[in-house]
């Protein structure tokens, strides 16, 4: 009993470090950002209950609306482009190459994530100004003109998604090549035997094979994609206008520059709120869809 005793006591004491920091710095400010949904506060003075009145307001306000569809659009393209990417990439690095080739090939592609999405939007910034930009110096080589890309609307938005999935497709290329890696070679071998080659075997062996690595790439694409905030404020601070402006730009700048924590509360609550919807549907649907070996 005493050796049962210790035992336990020990594993609490190693297990409190990481129950109080994940208390102070994740459950607390939970929290707290639920109920400051609820109230007015600026910092300066006492918060001030108004119950639903930040949820109704949002309901008419127009930047909230205007940043909710960018994020839409962002993630449909995005998550779609990343995730066809890092299949593609992955594929064609399982195929028959020498080893050395693979481990080259995916550390390459892995090594845009380990930087910092600050650092890589501050480059991508330069290479894709319209004046003194390489992207612009190398287009204008073969006669076209400058690209208004940082400053034009319909260009804006599509540098911002081509820098995130640049950096981002190398974590669900790494997650395909583990799913790839699992599918035993006979399975191939039987489907050869039957004729199923080229598109046939990705189609009907790979795919399904490699189903439930799509669900986990892609729940977690999408959840990360919802959250994004440092690509389009470091590029074009959710310009020009507001074309570039997602829900998290509108949370940091509701709380830090106008100083309404009780509105970025509200909106933070709907963005994890639809996060939560939009997981579940897609594990909804993977009932459909995912096929467990």
């Amino acid at each position: 009993m005493r050796t049962d005793r210790r035992s336990r006591l020990m594993t609490w004491l190693f297990l409190a470090p990481t129950m109080i920091g994940v208390g102070i710095f994740v459950v607390v400010p939970i929290v707290g950002s639920l109920l400051l949904a609820f109230f007015r506060w600026d910092i300066i003075t006492s918060p001030r209950f108004v119950g639903l009145a930040n949820f109704t307001e949002l309901a008419t306000d127009r930047t909230v609306g205007i940043s909710f569809l960018n994020t839409a659009v962002f993630v449909a393209v995005a998550v779609l482009a990343q995730l066809c990417i890092a299949m593609l990439l992955a594929v064609l690095v399982q195929s028959k190459m020498p080893s050395w080739m693979r481990v080259f090939f995916r550390s390459t592609f892995f090594f845009p994530l380990v930087l910092s999405a600050a650092s890589v939007s501050i480059l991508m910034k330069y290479l894709f100004n319209e004046s003194y930009g390489v992207i612009n110096w190398a287009l204008s080589l073969v006669g076209i003109p400058a690209v208004p890309w940082l400053t034009s609307p319909q260009w804006a938005m599509v540098v911002v998604i081509a820098v995130y999935v640049w950096q981002n497709f190398g974590f669900s290329f790494l997650l395909f090549v583990g799913g790839l890696s699992a599918i035993p070679g006979d399975v191939y071998e039987a489907g050869a035997i039957d004729g199923a080659t080229g598109w046939r075997r990705f189609r009907h062996l790979t795919l399904p094979l490699v189903s439930p690595t799509v669900l986990v790439a892609s729940v977690m694409a999408i959840i990360t994609a919802l959250q994004v905030f440092d690509q389009p404020y470091v590029l074009t601070r959710g310009g020009p206008g507001d074309s570039t402006r997602t829900v998290v730009m509108v949370i940091y700048e509701s709380a830090f520059r106008q100083l309404e924590f009780g509105r970025a509360s509200a909106i933070g609550l709907v963005l994890m709120l639809l996060i939560m919807l939009v997981t579940a549907a897609q594990f909804r649907l993977a009932r459909r869809f995912v096929f467990y070996q």
